[in-house]
C-alpha cells in the first residue's frame, strides 16, 4: 500500500514538473495578431465605378474601408497598416499640401502606421513638408510614419533639410515598437530602388533597401526582442522573381516575419512565401482590404491562420461619419476647380458610350489602345486650342502609358473622371498637374521615338507609348532596336507621308514625358540617339523652357488640355459624347507577330547589321575553335 502512494506520489511530482514549461510554451504559442493592410490608395476617397462581370459597381471608397476596418478589429487583436503611395490620384491630391486630406483621413480610419511611397514626393521633399506640417496643425488623430531608408546625411539641399526637420517633428521614426494585446510587434518601412527612382522630385538620397533592413532588423532585435517584425515595404513583387525586391528583401533578410508589399500594386491571393517570410498585397485604389491572421508557434515563428482579401464592393455598407468627413474635404477641391471654371467635383462634362481596356490590361499588353489615343489627342489638341493666333502646327503628340492613371467605363464622365485619368505631378507655378511641352526633333529620332515602344516596352513596360500624328508597325520577333517599320506621319485627314530624316518636327508631351524622351540617349548608353532641340534645332538644356503657356501666360496643365478635349465633342442632349472612333484602338500602331524572314530582316538599320555581324563572327569563332579541339584530340590519339 505504501509503495502505490509513494508510486502515485512521484507521478503526481513529474507532471507538475513538467506543466510549468508546457503552460509556458502553450502562451507563446497561443500568441495571435492579424494585420490588416493596403497599398496604393492614391488618394481615392470616394467609390469608383468599375465593370465587373458584365455590371457596373461602385467599389472602394474610405467609408467603405472604414467599415471593414471597424468589423476586424471588433473581431480581432488588429494592427492596420498601409504601404505607401496613399496619395496622388484623384482631385483631393490638388489640396494635398495644404489640407493633407490623405493622411488625415487614414488617422480618421483608425490606422497605426503608414510607410512612404514615391508618389508622396510628386510635389518634392518640400511639397511632403508642407502637407505634414498641416496635418499636425489639424490636431486630429494621425497614424504613425515609419521609413528608414532616407539618407538624409547625404541628401544636401535645402528641401531636404526641410523634410528632415518636418519628419522630426511629426516624430517619424526608422521603426515602430507596438503592443497588441499580448503581441510585441516591431514595425519599419522602406521605399525600393524602382520607386526612388521614380520619385526625382524628391531630391534625396536612398540608401539600398537590404542593407538598411538588415541594420534595421539588427537594432530591432538587439534593443526590443519583438515576438514579430512587420515591413511596410514600398518595393513590390516583380513576375521576375530575379527582379522581385520584396522577395530578394526576403530571403537577404529572413528575420523579417511580414511584408507587406506596396509599388507595384500587386494582387495577390494568396501570401508569396520566402523561407519563413510571408510576402501580402491587396491591388490599388482601396478596392480591397487585406487581412492576414498570425499565430505563433512552439518556436516563435509565425504561421497563417487565415488569410483573405476583402472587397470593398457594394454588399459593404458606407461608414456614415466618414462620409460626412469627405464631404468637407470635397469643398476644398471645388474651390480648386473653380479656378478652371469647373462647378464641381461631381460636374458632368462628357459621356462614354462604352468601356475603354482596363488599366492593367492596357499596361500587360503591347499594342494600340483607344484611351492611349484619346489622351495623345487631347494632348495636341490642348495645345492647339491654347496657343490661338500663335500656334504653331504640331506633328505628334506622345503619351506614355505610365502617366495614364485610369479609364473609363460606360456612362457619364465627370471632371474627377477626367482628373484621373492625368493625375500626375505639378509644374514650377506649384499647381497640381503636368504642364504640357514643346520639342522638336528630327525624323530621324522620331523614328526612334517608335522605336523606344518597340523594343524598350517588352524590357520596361511603362515605356509603351502612344501616339497622336504617328504611324508605325513594329515586330516583336525582329532584333532589338531595330523592330519599328513603316513609320509613317499621319495628318488630320489620316493620309500617311514619309518622313525626312533631316527635317525638324514639333512634338507635344507633358514637361515629365519630354524629360524621359531627352534621357533616353543616356539611359540606352548611345544606343538609341535623341536630343530635345528647340525650332531653331539647338539644344534644350533647361527643360522648364519647353513649357506651353496660354494667352494668359498660365500654364496649359495635361489634366485640363484632357478635359476640355471631352468636352468639345459633339453634344447630344447638352452632354459631349465621347465619339465612336474611340470604341477600339485605331492601328497607329501596328503589332506584326510575323516569323516571317522577309518581315523580320526587312529595313534592317546600322545596330541590326552590326548586331547580326557579330553573330556571324561569334559563330564563326566557335566554328574554328570546334575545328581546332577536334584536330587537337585525332592528333593525342594518333
Amino acid at each position: 500500500m505504501k509503495r502505490k502512494i509513494s508510486l502515485l506520489l512521484s507521478l503526481m511530482i513529474l507532471l507538475l514538473l513538467f506543466a510549468v514549461p508546457v503552460a509556458a510554451e502553450g502562451n507563446v504559442a497561443g500568441k495571435e495578431l492579424t494585420v490588416a493592410f493596403t497599398h496604393d490608395l492614391h488618394s481615392y476617397l470616394d467609390t469608383k465605378r468599375y465593370e465587373v462581370n458584365g455590371e457596373t459597381a461602385e467599389i472602394g471608397g474610405f467609408a467603405k474601408l472604414k467599415t471593414i476596418l471597424d468589423n476586424i478589429r471588433a473581431e480581432h487583436n488588429t494592427l492596420v497598416v498601409d504601404a505607401g503611395d496613399f496619395s496622388m490620384g484623384t482631385l483631393y491630391q490638388t489640396v494635398f499640401a495644404r489640407q493633407a486630406v490623405e493622411l488625415r483621413m487614414l488617422g480618421f480610419l483608425g490606422y497605426d502606421a503608414v510607410t512612404l511611397g514615391n508618389h508622396e514626393f510628386d510635389y518634392g521633399s518640400d511639397g511632403l513638408a508642407e502637407m505634414l506640417e498641416a496635418a499636425m496643425k489639424s490636431g486630429e488623430r494621425l497614424p504613425e510614419i515609419v521609413m528608414s531608408n532616407i539618407d538624409f546625411a547625404n541628401s544636401p539641399s535645402d528641401n531636404a533639410r526641410l523634410l528632415e526637420k518636418t519628419m522630426r517633428d511629426y516624430g517619424a521614426e526608422d521603426y515602430l515598437i507596438l503592443d497588441r494585446g499580448d503581441v510585441k510587434v516591431a514595425v519599419f518601412g522602406l521605399i525600393g530602388e524602382d520607386a526612388y527612382k521614380s520619385a526625382p522630385e524628391s531630391e534625396l538620397v536612398f540608401k539600398d533597401i537590404v542593407d538598411q533592413a538588415k541594420n534595421t532588423v539588427k537594432e530591432i532585435e538587439e534593443k526590443d526582442e519583438p515576438d514579430i517584425i512587420i515591413c511596410l515595404s514600398h518595393a513590390g513583387t516583380w513576375a521576375d522573381t530575379d527582379k522581385s525586391e520584396d522577395e530578394i528583401l526576403a530571403k537577404a533578410v529572413p528575420e523579417i516575419d511580414l511584408i507587406v508589399s506596396g509599388h507595384t500594386h500587386s494582387y495577390l491571393e494568396e501570401p508569396i512565401i520566402v523561407t519563413d517570410t510571408y510576402i501580402v498585397s491587396c491591388g490599388e485604389y482601396g478596392q480591397n482590404v487585406g487581412r492576414i491572421d498570425l499565430v505563433q508557434d512552439d518556436e516563435g515563428g509565425w504561421a497563417v491562420k487565415d488569410y483573405e482579401l476583402i472587397p470593398a464592393d457594394e454588399k459593404i455598407e458606407s461608414d456614415s461619419a466618414t462620409l460626412k468627413k469627405i464631404d468637407e474635404y470635397r469643398e476644398y477641391v471645388n474651390e480648386f476647380l473653380a479656378g478652371y471654371g469647373f462647378e464641381s467635383y461631381d460636374q458632368i462634362i462628357a459621356f462614354s458610350p462604352y468601356n475603354f481596356t482596363g488599366l492593367r490590361e492596357m499596361n500587360a499588353t503591347h499594342i494600340d489602345q483607344a484611351m492611349g489615343n484619346l489622351v495623345s489627342d487631347a494632348i495636341m489638341y490642348g495645345a492647339k486650342q491654347a496657343e490661338v493666333d500663335d500656334h504653331v502646327a504640331i506633328d505628334v503628340a506622345v503619351v506614355p502609358v505610365g502617366i495614364i492613371r485610369a479609364v473609363f467605363n460606360r456612362g457619364p464622365v465627370t471632371i474627377s473622371d477626367a482628373y484621373e485619368v492625368m493625375s500626375l505631378g505639378i509644374g514650377p507655378d506649384g499647381i497640381p498637374g503636368y504642364p504640357l511641352a514643346s520639342v522638336y526633333l528630327t525624323g530621324k529620332e522620331l523614328k526612334t521615338v517608335a522605336e523606344i515602344d518597340a523594343s524598350i516596352t517588352p524590357i520596361f513596360e511603362s515605356a509603351q507609348l502612344y501616339t497622336a500624328g504617328l504611324s508605325y508597325t513594329f515586330n516583336p520577333h525582329r532584333i532589338i532596336f531595330n523592330r519599328a517599320t513603316d513609320v509613317k506621319l499621319v495628318g488630320e485627314d489620316g493620309e500617311l507621308t514619309e518622313i525626312d530624316n533631316d527635317k525638324l518636327y514639333r512634338v507635344v508631351a507633358d514637361l515629365y514625358s519630354a524629360q524621359m524622351l531627352g534621357a533616353v540617349t543616356d539611359l540606352s548608353k548611345g544606343i538609341l540617339s535623341l536630343t530635345l532641340k528647340d525650332a531653331q534645332g539647338n539644344k534644350v538644356e533647361v527643360y522648364n523652357d519647353l513649357i506651353l503657356y496660354d494667352s494668359e501666360g498660365a500654364e496649359i496643365k495635361e489634366w485640363h488640355a484632357f478635359a476640355s478635349y471631352l468636352q468639345s465633342f459633339e453634344q447630344v442632349d447638352k452632354v459631349p459624347v465621347i465619339p465612336a472612333e474611340y470604341e477600339s484602338a485605331q492601328n497607329r500602331k501596328v503589332l506584326d507577330d510575323s516569323w516571317n524572314p522577309v518581315r523580320i530582316f526587312r529595313q534592317l538599320n546600322t545596330i541590326s547589321i552590326i548586331i547580326i555581324l557579330v553573330i556571324v563572327l561569334i559563330i564563326v569563332v566557335i566554328v574554328l575553335l570546334v575545328r581546332f579541339i577536334v584536330r587537337r584530340v585525332k592528333r593525342r590519339r594518333k
